[in-house]
């Protein structure tokens, strides 16, 4: 067996596995958009999979484990998009571009599934950590990169206003079909760049 064959070996399973693992997020995400997590069952992820759902616990052990699964592989993808436009620009048209696209983007699936998980997790002390570290992370990205751009603003303060205005983004596209985010998101980027050129009241 030459060398190449040999990575080939290696690499294979687990190429396999991840792309196992991404059949079932996807199945996942549909039965939960569909019936509500709460209802969805692992022999309903199974059946929407065409698994078996011994193959399921193969790969996830719980309903619980299958939305950390879900919620890691949004960080991946936000990851490759924060790289992707910090390549591409400073950090103010990173800030933009990311909420742009964020908002606009969003399916209605993904915010009926957000919409359900918060509320899954007044219930669900697994969720609730999840949904809380998820917060934190993005928490944490918005104040800093606000403080790389304005040192002088009221960084933690800016969050503050903005944010009940992005869930809101988020609620209103999950329970209208037809809901056009722009003007929203136009007047989120007009306030987050309007608490940017405020200098910090102290």
């Amino acid at each position: 067996m030459s060398a190449g064959a040999v990575v080939a070996a290696r690499i294979e399973p687990t190429s396999a596995q991840a792309a196992r693992q991404a059949h079932i997020l996807d199945a996942a995400e549909a039965c939960f958009v569909r019936n509500g997590f709460h209802r969805t069952t692992m022999q309903d992820l199974a059946r929407e999979a065409a698994m078996s759902p011994g193959n399921i616990y193969r790969y996830f052990d719980s309903k619980e484990a299958v939305v950390l699964g879900l919620a890691e592989r949004d960080r991946e993808r936000g990851a490759v998009l924060v790289e992707a436009l910090e390549r591409a620009g400073d950090r103010h048209a990173v800030l933009t571009g990311i909420l742009a696209a964020y908002f606009s983007e969003m399916t209605r699936g993904a915010a009926i599934l957000r919409l359900d998980l918060w509320g899954e997790a007044t219930r669900n002390p697994a969720i609730g950590a999840m949904v809380e570290r998820g917060d934190a992370e993005g928490r944490t990205w918005l104040v800093e990169t606000f403080s790389a751009i304005a040192p002088a603003c009221d960084a933690a303060g800016l969050f503050e206003a903005v944010a009940p205005l992005m869930k809101g983004l988020i609620v209103s596209r999950a329970l209208i079909p037809d809901y056009e985010a722009g003007p929203a998101i136009r007047q989120l980027l007009a306030l987050i760049d309007a608490g940017l050129t405020e200098k910090a009241a102290r």
